[in-house]
């Protein structure tokens, strides 16, 4: 669905409005009270919305209301939302130029557009209302939403991540924030038309994987972490064994040799939980050439260091951290977290063993995602962990619409894992850290 226009945009408010809203509540209401359910099931959505036609016209009738043909229209496409989808979210989530819906209460629901955040013109009824969107989301995963489980993380069908949080956690709820998910994945040229990286960078990187290092890209929320990561997962050869572990399946490899595990929450009666620690375990046992673990968050990372350190090169992850340096840090925290008694020391030997390269990418105050730094991880010196910048972006101010013009810049000097990317018979090429002579102008990233 292409963006909507300005009046249509208009018009989508005014279907919106409190009464128009009434008059939804009604129609739905008296749909469901005077149809029976098998019926509605087994109408196709043309016999469906003429069914609604008639309760809308009788309620609009009764309440001394006579509506333009295209108003009327939308009405009735909002209550067969209501009935096969998911209400007021359903045009938000088909419509391709947005990436994240947030609904902060009945009468307020923001979007991001082209990396900015906007209102939406769409109110839902009350809280009630949306309490009833969410039960559609999450009934066919067995999951629940009550005070006592006042949160979840779901999915829909199309792999979009739903996360739901209900008062009283909520104050003003509910709450529902929907990252969507994209049916045609990003490819490298993608990032590279973004801006988001170069294709010096890419050539880099495709090398880096292809020769079996273990990579995390860092960053903070929203930065692009998962689409870089399965850009990077697209480097890795054909024929490969990949095992990717996730909280919800989000990557989408194209090779032919894809064991995807997901981890599952607590059933109802609080057990049956399998944590993202659990499936890298048992990953271990399935003779993986590669594992790819969507996020480290936790005492995961202690198991997914070990396997780096035990002949599973190649191995990918992301990471919630500020750059590279805190990438390290957090990862020491991570595994303190997975009830060990480590000391410090020995955790930071694990990390520079395992961890060959650090990707931090950054969400730019222009809305664009760019990959700020590539980080080489070298080796211990007494307690703390050596790093090397290998590209870094460079900003050159801003452009008369306000946005940012950057450049990617090679540092000039060659990583030390240069002897074991050639035992895995990948050769830099002399000039991969050379800069270029003339500024780049990078455009804006909107993925």
């Amino acid at each position: 669905m292409a963006q909507m226009s300005d009046q249509a945009t208009r018009a989508q408010a005014m279907l919106y409005s409190p009464e128009m809203l009434e008059i939804q509540a009604e129609t739905h209401h008296r749909l469901l009270r005077e149809t029976d359910f098998s019926s509605l099931e087994n109408m196709t959505r043309a016999q469906l919305a003429e069914h609604i036609r008639q309760f809308a016209n009788g309620v609009l009738q009764e309440h001394d209301m006579t509506l333009p043909v295209r108003t009327l229209e939308q009405l009735v496409e909002a209550v067969v939302n209501e009935v096969r989808g998911y209400g007021p979210l359903e045009v938000l989530l088909s419509e391709d130029g947005i990436s994240e819906i947030m609904v902060n209460g009945p009468d307020q629901v923001m979007i991001e557009r082209s990396g900015k955040l906007m209102e939406a013109p769409i109110r839902f009824a009350d809280g009630e209302h949306i309490m009833r969107i969410i039960e559609k989301i999450i009934a066919p995963l067995g999951r629940r939403l009550d005070e006592a489980v006042p949160m979840v993380d779901a999915r829909l069908p199309d792999g979009s991540r739903v996360n739901a949080i209900i008062p009283p956690l909520a104050v003003g709820g509910p709450y529902v924030t929907i990252r969507k998910f994209s049916a045609d994945p990003l490819t490298d040229e993608d990032l590279i038309r973004f801006g988001t990286m170069s294709t010096q960078m890419r050539d880099f990187l495709r090398l880096c994987v292809e020769g079996k290092l273990n990579i995390i890209v860092s960053g903070g929320t929203g930065s692009g972490k998962t689409t870089t990561l399965n850009v990077l997962s697209s480097f890795i050869p054909r024929g490969e064994r990949i095992i990717t572990i996730e909280d919800a399946a989000e990557l989408q490899l194209q090779q032919d040799h894809v064991l995807s595990l997901e981890s599952r929450p607590p059933n109802l009666e609080g057990t049956g939980e399998i944590t993202i620690r659990d499936l890298v375990r048992n990953a271990l046992r399935m003779r993986p050439d590669r594992i790819i673990v969507g996020e480290v968050r936790g005492g995961e990372a202690l198991d997914m260091l070990q396997a780096m350190n035990t002949g599973h090169e190649g191995s990918l992850s992301t990471a919630h951290t500020n750059g590279p340096r805190d990438c390290l840090a957090r990862l020491e925290t991570m595994v303190l977290m997975a009830g060990t008694e480590l000391p410090s020391h020995a955790i930071r030997q694990q990390i520079s063993g395992a961890v060959d390269l650090i990707v931090h990418q950054d969400r730019m105050r222009d809305g664009s995602r760019k990959i700020t730094y590539i980080t080489e991880v070298q080796r211990m010196e007494g307690e703390e962990i050596i790093t090397q910048d290998l590209f870094t972006l460079k900003h050159h101010g801003v452009d008369d619409d306000g946005r940012l013009i950057v450049e990617h810049r090679p540092m000039g000097v060659q990583p030390l894992f240069v002897d074991k990317l050639a035992a895995e018979g990948v050769q830099l090429p002399p000039d991969m850290f050379i800069a270029a002579q003339e500024p780049v102008r990078q455009r804006r990233s909107f993925f």
